[in-house]
């Protein structure tokens, strides 16, 4: 069984432009004589790679520790794309990825809203990619709305580099903030022998 870290380490994870990064302070070293190491950090819940829940765009949308589970565990399909995928492009990706209800692209993709739509309307749960947001970085907020007001969770910040494409089972639960719009998770895909 290989188990895959898709995930980035935090205090050196890429940020969205204009959120602060991560930041850690030693509180106690046993190096300085205290009896403990002791550590301290900040950070916004979208840094590195986390877990959007519909609250982040959606007024009175769920909050991360109202999601479902299953949404972010559960069987995921890997499939590589470089550029904008188009709604022809996830209709394309929805075959490929059969019954599964979880998509993670791989590589330097951009989501469009017409293929957004064609997500929302298919019924996944999870739409997951490398970028640190869905949707264009110029103006994410379009696609966003349409993935969450679908109730799809997004996994934002993955790292798919090593991971061939396929079937893998998915752990992404995002840590358990409640009332916030999102979360950072330590995501893993477990290639389950056949």
């Amino acid at each position: 069984m290989q188990i895959y870290d898709i995930s980035q380490e935090v205090f050196t994870c890429a940020v969205y432009p204009g959120d602060p990064a991560p930041a850690r302070e030693v509180l106690a070293s046993l190096d300085a004589g205290d009896v403990i190491n002791l550590t301290a950090f900040s950070m916004c819940a979208h840094n590195g790679t986390h877990v959007d829940a519909p609250a982040h765009f959606i007024a009175g949308g769920d909050t991360v520790d109202k999601l479902p589970l299953d949404a972010t565990v559960g069987m995921a399909c890997v499939i590589s794309h470089r550029g904008n995928i188009s709604a022809e492009h996830a209709k394309e990706m929805l075959a490929a990825a059969g019954n599964s209800k979880k998509l993670l692209i791989k590589g330097d993709a951009t989501l469009t809203l017409e293929a957004a739509h064609v997500l929302a309307d298919a019924g996944i749960d999870l739409f997951g990619n490398e970028s640190q947001t869905v949707g264009p970085e110029s103006a994410p907020m379009a696609v966003h709305l349409c993935l969450l007001g679908a109730g799809v969770v997004l996994l934002e910040g993955i790292r798919l580099a090593g991971v061939p494409d396929g079937r893998y089972l998915l752990c992404a639960a995002p840590i358990n903030l409640g009332g916030a719009e999102g979360a950072p998770c330590r995501a893993v895909l477990i290639d389950l022998p056949n």
